[in-house]
């Protein structure tokens, strides 16, 4: 065994992270083979140890059972295209506003965002469904793909969300109160883009034209018709699922079963269910439970051998030590978070940083929900922000060619709306109300 400084060894094992997912290699990988190879140094057959009681643990943890639950949830919704119909609703109702179709598309998002619950899901359907109808009508490039990435990234913040079924276990705090807390800042960001696009379509009136009349003529009754049917199936999902959380009838993984059957019965109702969607959403739901629970238990391994080393303690003084006393020790927090984003998955930061952040909060005085929330609302940004930004890629690999929509212009898209995030941060510092207010309205 070396024997290493704490400092020392905190450099090493986060630098070796850094530079492995920097040159290309899966973070799984990387953050594997980093702790295996720094503990067994430091620490011989212990880590050996280490790593199989924290495998187990989190093997074992119930609450995770709901991932595949809304992975699968998620998957049936998209495929079936049982909520395609909202978008033409919205763009019937909208389409003559300038900027309608972009305030349609962050709209769409937020709906989806309570259906799907994993980012890649919304980005592409918001994609193939809105980014052709506005492009072609002479819309911005860089509008019309940033309001169809920031709308679809919405899906991992408002519940039913993945990120939180992962988050809660791992800072000891209950989903069903992630669930409540996420949904009055996503509405707050979705607010925020719905501002930000109506003021610069009013004042830049030529990036966002209003769809002809005759193209969206219809008559009232019909577009209302249109739209309340194409809102029969968020609704009866948001119901079934975070109702029951909401009024204590049932905890997250069991509500997640419910949703999971909800959406089958929506899509035999819809007549939209057979055989090819059932295989292929089993398919795709294990391929993403079992790639979340890879990354998990060898994240979680690094952690455990991480803190076992005594790195752990040197992270939290470093925080604690910031000047400006428990805010300028948030805003360490909030920049770590905002930086890691740009090159590593938000399931690595989760797996990863929330275990050692966590313990953070109450040192600080803060309310251990507020503190998980405004990591969670930070982590909105790593799917924007270059050069990991999955948002932006699975946006630009989605779209048609015949678009023409460049990296360059979904970029330039994406940077007001990271910006709008970061006031939604400031806004929810300065009420924390934003998010404690929904959770303490639970019932018990």
């Amino acid at each position: 065994m070396i024997n290493l400084s704490p400092e020392i060894v905190t450099i090493i094992m986060m630098g070796g992270i850094l530079l492995g997912v920097m040159t290309g290699f899966p973070l799984a990988l990387v953050v594997g083979s980093v702790g295996l190879i720094v503990g067994y140094f430091l620490l011989g057959d212990t880590v050996f140890e280490i790593i199989y009681s924290r495998v187990y643990s989190l093997t074992q943890n119930y609450p995770l059972l709901a991932v595949p639950l809304f992975v699968f949830m998620g998957v049936v919704l998209e495929r079936s295209g049982v909520t395609d119909g909202l978008f033409s609703a919205l763009y019937v109702w909208l389409g003559g506003l300038r900027g309608g179709l972009a305030l349609s598309t962050v709209i769409f998002g937020t709906v989806l965002a309570v259906c799907l619950g994993v980012v890649t899901a919304s980005v592409t359907m918001l994609t193939l469904i809105a980014l052709a109808p506005m492009v072609k009508r002479g819309y911005s490039k860089s509008l019309a793909s940033g309001a169809v990435c920031a709308g679809g990234t919405l899906g991992i913040l408002i519940p039913p969300s993945v990120m939180l079924v992962i988050y809660g276990p791992m800072a000891m705090i209950s989903v069903g109160k992630l669930f409540m807390a996420a949904f009055m800042p996503g509405f707050l960001l979705s607010g925020l883009y719905l501002v930000y696009i109506a003021l610069r379509c009013f004042f830049y009136p030529d990036i966002a034209p209003p769809v002809p009349a005759q193209e969206r003529a219809a008559p009232f009754l019909t577009k209302t018709r249109m739209l309340a049917k194409s809102l029969v199936p968020p609704v009866l999902l948001m119901l079934a699922v975070l109702g029951s959380i909401f009024f204590g009838i049932a905890p997250p993984t069991e509500a997640a079963a419910v949703g999971a059957f909800a959406t089958i019965l929506l899509s035999i109702g819809y007549r939209r269910f057979n055989w090819k969607l059932l295989s292929y959403t089993s398919l795709e739901t294990l391929r993403v439970s079992s790639f979340v629970l890879l990354i998990g238990c060898l994240s979680f391994s690094f952690v455990g051998i991480f803190i076992s080393a005594g790195c752990g303690e040197i992270v939290e003084s470093a925080i604690l030590s910031a000047p400006f006393g428990h805010w300028g020790a948030f805003g360490v927090v909030m920049i770590i978070v905002f930086i890691l984003g740009m090159f590593i998955d938000w399931i690595g930061i989760v797996f990863i940083m929330v275990p050692i952040l966590s313990p953070i909060a109450p040192i600080l005085g803060f309310d251990p929900l507020w503190f998980a929330m405004m990591i969670i609302v930070n982590l909105q940004t790593a799917f924007m922000t270059p050069p990991f930004a999955v948002s932006v890629f699975v946006c630009r690999g989605t779209a048609a060619p015949e678009l023409e929509v460049t990296m360059a212009d979904i970029i330039r898209g994406v940077i007001p709306f990271v910006a709008l995030i970061l006031v939604g941060l400031a806004l929810c510092v300065a009420f924390p109300q934003i998010i404690l207010w929904l959770p303490a309205m639970m019932v018990k």
